[in-house]
């Protein structure tokens, strides 16, 4: 018979090496949800992308499947599940930045005829898009709600860390630049560009995240003066030459401090 300090020990042993495990199995199910959310409709896709094998990918998809995160469709394979709509839906509600600034980015799509964008910075993967109101252009813009893109190459990107200062601009774009995320432009002449936005309150993306998409980006601050999120007018270079640009910082800035107002910025 076990003596208590044995018995003590194997239950430690086990919940010990129980909560690894299913840590490991969750962040491995959120890998295979993302995975989703980024195109992959097989499991063998799925798989090659997470580097989960395969089997054990089969089985996490069938069970995010039975809760609703994925939905599974014959010829068509895996999508993403109406709970992740329902929680989609219920953290957009819970945004007031975003719930604030929405009619304001309808006002502005509708001024512009072009795809006005609200994005907030996501530390871990550069930004994050809160919303997205398409253009009545005869253009797709490549960006989704919920989607990320990097900082460096993006004008909502540079937009929220204006008031960062050169020290903290540098380490960004060097950060991306290994990754390969930080567009054409040299570390010197980002630098310098960042400057010259952090001066005038705005920012540009000439064709540096996306080929012939140009972007006008500008910061939202909250009651604290702090930058929460930023907003852009995009549009493709045959809409949007350098005159037009110039013309639409105006428009973005003043759409953006309406929405800071709401939000408790100084007016």
């Amino acid at each position: 018979m076990p003596t208590p300090d044995m018995t003590d020990n194997t239950t430690t042993t086990t919940s010990k090496t129980a909560k690894p495990l299913a840590s490991q199995t969750l962040f491995r199910g959120l890998e295979v949800v993302s995975a989703v959310a980024d195109g992959c409709r097989t499991v063998k896709e799925i798989s090659e992308k997470t580097g989960i094998t395969f089997s054990t990918t089969h089985r996490l998809a069938s069970a995010l499947v039975e809760v609703r995160y994925l939905r599974f469709e014959p010829r068509k394979g895996y999508r993403l599940g109406s709970r992740l709509v329902e929680l989609g839906f219920m953290a957009y509600r819970e945004s007031p930045v975003a719930v604030t600034a929405r009619p304001f980015l309808e006002e502005l799509a509708a001024q512009t005829h072009d795809t006005v964008h609200l994005a907030a910075l996501d530390e871990d993967e550069g930004i994050i898009y809160l919303d997205k109101i398409g253009g009545k252009r005869p253009i797709e813009v490549n960006t989704r709600i919920g989607g990320r893109k990097p900082v460096c190459c993006t004008s909502v990107g540079k937009a929220l860390i204006l008031d960062d200062g050169r020290a903290a601009w540098k380490k960004r774009y060097q950060q991306e630049a290994a990754k390969g995320l930080a567009g054409r432009l040299t570390e010197d002449e980002w630098l310098a560009a960042m400057a010259n936005y952090a001066a005038k309150g705005y920012s540009f993306d000439m064709d540096e995240n996306n080929d012939g998409i140009r972007c006008v980006g500008a910061p939202i601050r909250d009651a604290s003066g702090d930058i929460v999120a930023s907003i852009s007018v995009t549009s493709t270079d045959t809409y949007t030459d350098a005159e037009r640009m110039k013309e639409l910082i105006p428009l973005v800035q003043a759409v953006a401090k309406k929405i800071s107002v709401q939000l408790g910025a100084a007016s």
